[in-house]
């Protein structure tokens, strides 16, 4: 990735020519070697490490007149620290990869008129917090080194600049072996799988052996190409997405008793389907085979006035599976006169039904904070509350 932005940006090009030994990692510019005296006036290196916000796949920007460091406060030659740094502490996510770099601090120091590239904002950095340590060991930032980049295994077929923008690298490592079934790719299914394309699982499984027709473009996530009309919406996602990531796996097929093969590896499954019969049988396999999962339903009517009801989302986890089952908060049977079959336009609640689902997917590995014990989550459409059920200890 270096390479490729040294020759689409003059700026990161003149910093690998000078000589500073520059890297990419997790949407940061890198610079290490830098060096700078402790309190002591001993020697010390530190690590410079900026935010590049992505104009394109190739050309960056600055975000701000700031960046992050990895080692101690720097200090003058009479052990006075270093004045106009700002310096206040930080934490950025990085990778793991050797030799490692943990930010520490954040330093702002805005010159008159800002920085107006990235040459000119690290070579301003490196003066100020070198410039001590320059003069009294000899020594220099323009080490030539070279440092092989961060690996970039991404599921993602363009730069993840939200992830680093939002400087929650950390919290996404939760997902990188996770292999997600979506099983029902209609209205809810394909919001859930709308929302998983964009998370850094693994791999992604579809399943949906309906035709995609004119009602589902109105409650379905995207742009409408008319020529879709008729071809499997498991085709028609396919297409949708496939410049957008790796490892999705879309089938023009139903999931039901015997497809145990279909699902080997699967490490967490949506269930999206809305014929009870098909539901319990997806229920009892998913159970069989030890994977957790999260079925999702709305209960909604119409009698003389507006539409009421609520949006379901309930967790059986491996453990309690079983129990959750014989709950019956989720229905099992086919059942007549369902009004999400008449094809009521209901895309807000499709979206939210399958917010609900991947919210509680995410708590469950920790990337957003909740309680592990909640396992039933349930949306009133009337007074806009929401309900939670938990398991007792």
């Amino acid at each position: 990735m270096l390479p490729t932005l040294a020759s689409h940006n003059d700026d990161i090009r003149r910093l690998l020519d000078r000589g500073y030994a520059v890297s990419f990692d997790q949407n940061h510019l890198v610079v290490r070697d830098v060096p700078y005296l402790d309190a002591a006036g001993e020697l010390q290196w530190g690590t410079i490490v900026t935010k590049l916000v992505f104009i394109d796949q190739v050309r960056v920007r600055q975000e701000n007149h700031q960046v992050s460091f990895a080692g101690g406060p720097p200090y003058e030659l009479d052990g006075t620290p270093i004045r106009n740094l700002g310096d206040t502490a930080h934490t950025i996510s990085l990778s793991d990869t050797e030799p490692r770099v943990v930010v520490q601090r954040q330093f702002s120091n805005k010159p008159n008129g800002d920085y107006a590239n990235f040459f000119d904002k690290i070579e301003r950095y490196i003066a100020i917090i070198s410039g001590p340590a320059m003069g009294k060991h000899g020594v220099t930032a323009r080490t030539f080194k070279t440092y092989d980049p961060a690996p970039d295994d991404s599921v993602f077929k363009f730069r993840d600049t939200l992830t680093s923008r939002a400087e929650i690298g950390d919290l996404t490592q939760a997902f990188k072996q996770e292999v997600v079934a979506i099983i029902g790719l209609g209205g809810t299914g394909g919001y859930v799988l709308d929302f998983m394309v964009k998370t850094p699982v693994r791999e992604i499984r579809g399943f949906d052996a309906d035709a995609y027709h004119v009602h589902n473009a109105y409650r379905s996530p995207g742009s409408l190409d008319p020529d879709e009309f008729d071809h499997s919406k498991a085709d028609v996602y396919a297409k949708r997405y496939e410049n957008f990531r790796t490892g999705l796996h879309l089938e023009t097929k139903f999931i039901d008793a015997e497809s145990g093969e279909d699902l080997d590896g699967v490490t967490f499954a949506f269930v999206c389907v809305d014929k009870g019969s098909a539901r319990a049988a997806i229920i009892d396999l998913l159970i069989a085979k030890g994977v957790p999962f999260i079925d999702v339903g709305m209960g909604l009517s119409r009698k003389n006035g507006p539409i009421t009801g609520s949006m379901r989302a309930t967790y059986f986890d491996e453990a309690k599976a079983v129990a959750v089952r014989g709950m019956d908060l989720v229905p099992t049977h086919d059942t007549k006169d369902d009004i999400y079959k008449t094809n009521i336009q209901i895309a807000e609640l499709n979206a939210l039904n399958a917010s609900l689902a991947v919210i509680l997917y995410k708590k469950r590995l920790g990337f957003y904070v909740g309680e592990d014990s909640l396992f039933n989550l349930l949306f009133d459409l009337g007074d806009m509350r929401s309900f939670g059920q938990r398991h007792e200890d």
